[in-house]
């Protein structure tokens, strides 16, 4: 089998997540990842055995500690079949005039503007729209898992009306940076938050609106998700199409926060303790007064990998069908 040749432009928090999950596929393999520093992560990632290609004018620095440079970001774009850009959000808009010169595919994530690719992606829901597409972007964890609930509740029950509140991470767990440390910050002020929006980037007719808050935590989103639904149903039958999908997990067992989710991902064993799915707590599903509530956490440093795993397929068109391809990344990631 020829594989796909995948660089990642950008080893961070997801970029290095992502070059792993390809690196476990049969049909694509990581030719190279782009570093501008000589931190702890390029040190990684070169004792994973991943070539390290920087920028011309960082060369002797990363050579300076201990860094085996294989070559410019150039020339691993030049080398590739498709880049995933990784790099900070607005930061990687500026690179695709350097894809585009290279004639190579690209993937940006969700901090980047839906018009930049003109197909924002997300596997369950539009796999086919992405088929041999050259630019592809990969929406946020929060649009990432709305889609993952609102696409299937959609085909089944029709979606009259969404209406979600997020509460989301102030910042990763490794950001040093950013707050609030102890603030309750609506963000943004003005309401819809973009959320919403980006949403009918990947399903354009559903009526959903967003407002979103930031809370003094690391760990995870929380989504409060209430729905107008165009069909009756009861709470069981949703929770019997939330089950189907191979990308919620349902959680109970006592766990009671997202702190008991992220203990769960480490005792499940997963790697850097991700939780790739959304988790909905299957008690809080409920049918109240003819529309539909419950809570989902989301995990905004890896909901996202998978997708970009399909993606990447999809764009190279190694599986023409959304759900073989889902299937087969969850099979090699072990969801």
């Amino acid at each position: 089998m020829t594989k796909a040749k995948v660089a990642i432009n950008g080893y961070g928090t997801i970029g290095k997540r992502v070059a792993d999950a390809v690196m476990l596929q049969d049909d694509m393999e990581i030719i190279g990842i782009a570093k501008t520093r000589p931190n702890f992560e390029t040190v990684i990632a070169q004792e994973k055995g991943y070539p390290v290609y920087t920028l011309a004018d960082r060369v002797e620095a990363m050579e300076k500690e201990g860094i085996d440079v294989a070559g410019t970001v150039e020339e691993m774009i030049e080398a590739a079949d498709v880049v995933v850009d990784c790099t900070p959000g607005k930061i990687g808009a500026t690179n695709k005039e350097l894809y585009e010169k290279a004639g190579t595919k690209a993937i940006w994530q969700g901090g980047e503007a839906h018009d930049l690719a003109g197909c924002s992606f997300n596997a369950e829901t539009n796999y086919e729209e992405a088929l041999g597409k050259d630019f592809v972007r990969v929406v946020s964890c929060n649009t990432t898992g709305l889609c993952r609930v609102l696409s299937p509740l959609d085909k089944e029950f029709g979606v009259k009306k969404a209406r979600v509140t997020l509460m989301r991470r102030s910042a990763d767990p490794n950001d040093i940076k950013h707050g609030p440390i102890n603030a309750i910050v609506p963000n943004p002020i003005t309401l819809p938050s973009h959320h919403g929006p980006d949403v009918k980037t990947v399903i354009p007719g559903i009526d959903v609106a967003t407002t979103a808050v930031k809370l003094p935590t690391t760990l995870m989103h929380m989504h409060t998700i209430n729905l107008e639904l165009e069909k009756e149903c009861t709470a069981e039958d949703v929770k019997n199409i939330l089950a189907e999908q191979s990308r919620v997990r349902f959680v109970g067992q006592g766990i009671t926060s997202t702190a008991e989710i992220m203990e769960l991902a480490k005792d499940l064993g997963r790697p850097r303790g991700d939780m790739w799915e959304n988790c909905i707590w299957d008690e809080s599903i409920t049918m109240y007064e003819g529309e539909l509530y419950f809570f989902q956490a989301i995990h905004q440093e890896s909901d996202v990998i998978p997708e970009n795993v399909d993606a990447i397929r999809a764009m190279m068109e190694l599986e023409s069908e959304g759900q073989k391809s889902i299937a087969e990344t969850n099979s090699k990631m072990g969801i």
